[in-house]
């Protein structure tokens, strides 16, 4: 056998095990309620939609959805893309400035691969989705992290570092956000820090990755404008990037995401995914066009995001109901998340374990930090238990915490 540490090349040896990943192994045993994993309620997927669709298809499509097809996406499902983003987000795009991917960690790499070289200062939330981490550091980028606020990312902080990056002639590529129900905080940047990264934007010449896989799912409060149209309405920097994914508003198991982007851009990617996997599901791109064609998504999110307000309501509930004073916790408008910060002397690492021995898991906080800070946070996931098991898997993670508080004090 090889020395495997002597041959492998070196993406893979930066590459890390995903923390979440790992977390699940131990966190899938019965009798544990988890908070980890960011899965959306398997009840609601519309399993006989897609049996009488993929039954549909075979008889109209057959051919094209079993073969292969183009690169960049099926004309299908961008017809239709095309015409979502025009009624939810008035947004005025054309085919070449859309891509298809295999879900959006597939997109979240061809980000990584287009735009970051060995050492490139990359820009990103503190805390930020360890997905995205964990894949441009596997590119070799070096994190800059700006503090995240209760309306979103410090835009002043943000300017700071970028005239400090500025100064030292720095080759930084571009500023990543979650701009939406942020992975893991749950916040959402405000319409007016969006002005201001467009306009840090195009003085810093930075692009701006917008992820956004919740963004459909706002369940309180009044939605602000995506960058991309906050954009296109104003400066046209033509920076922004936008990503999307049928994961958390359909179903995980189709692995469909899209890219937004200028046409120049877009066409970069797509020669980047002839190397990747040559195209995306033909079958399941087939799928998700019907999906939006039909109406289907307008029922099928209004089901999602009242099951996910009791949800949250439920969550929130419990931490108020069980835990202990010095534990905060934020209170979003949507997505599947919610952050706790436990008192600065405790360690939410170092506590997971007792979490265990009282049957509830969760993420540590420090897995999202760039720099490996926030070791007194957690994120918990309120999406996939019902409201009864959230309420018990509270009181046993406040168990934990209050045993944790004697115990340091």
């Amino acid at each position: 056998m090889i020395d495997i540490a002597k041959n492998i090349a070196t993406t893979p040896r930066r590459t890390k095990a995903s923390v979440i990943r790992e977390l699940l192994k131990t966190t899938n045993q019965p009798g544990i309620i988890s908070f980890a994993g960011g899965l959306p309620a398997p009840e609601h997927f519309p399993y006989d939609f897609v049996a009488d669709t993929v039954k549909e298809i075979m008889d109209k499509k057959g051919r094209v959805a079993l073969q292969y097809g183009p690169t960049d996406g099926l004309p299908e499902l961008k017809e239709e893309f095309i015409k979502f983003l025009k009624k939810y987000e008035g947004l005025n795009v054309k085919p070449d400035e859309l891509i298809i991917t295999t879900a959006s960690q597939q997109a979240l790499d061809m980000v990584g691969r287009l735009f970051i070289d060995a050492s490139d200062p990359v820009i990103v939330e503190k805390p930020s989705y360890m997905g995205a981490l964990q894949v441009f550091r596997s590119y070799g980028a070096e994190f800059i992290g700006v503090k995240l606020e209760d309306d979103g990312i410090s835009t002043e902080e943000l300017q700071e570092k970028l005239e400090w990056l500025h100064a030292q002639d720095e080759h930084y590529k571009f500023l990543y956000l979650v701009p939406d129900f942020q992975n893991p905080s749950g916040v959402t940047l405000s319409e007016a820090k969006r002005h201001k990264v467009i306009e840090l934007s195009e003085k810093y010449n930075v692009a701006v990755i917008e992820d956004s896989p919740y963004r459909q799912i706002r369940f309180e409060g009044k939605e602000p404008k995506m960058l991309y149209r906050l954009d296109q309405d104003g400066k046209q920097t033509h920076n922004i990037v936008s990503l999307f994914t049928f994961s958390k508003t359909f179903a995980p198991g189709l692995r469909l995401g899209i890219i937004l982007g200028h046409p120049q851009i877009i066409k970069k990617m797509e020669i980047l995914k002839q190397s990747l996997d040559l195209c995306t599901s033909s079958l399941n791109q087939l799928i998700a066009a019907e999906f939006l064609r039909t109406g289907f998504f307008e029922k099928h999110i209004e089901v999602v995001k009242k099951d996910y307000r009791i949800k949250k309501n439920a969550m929130v509930s419990a931490l108020e109901r069980y835990m202990p004073e010095g534990v905060t916790w934020t209170n979003p408008e949507g997505g599947l998340f919610l952050w706790v910060r436990l008192p600065e002397t405790m360690s939410a690492d170092d506590m997971f374990q007792d979490a265990l021995k009282e049957n509830v898991a969760y993420v540590i906080g420090s897995a999202f930090h760039s720099d490996g800070s926030g070791k007194n946070t957690m994120r918990l996931n309120f999406s996939f238990a019902s409201p009864e098991k959230i309420d018990e898997g509270i009181k046993r993670l406040a168990a934990a915490v209050k045993k944790r508080l004697v115990a340091v004090k």
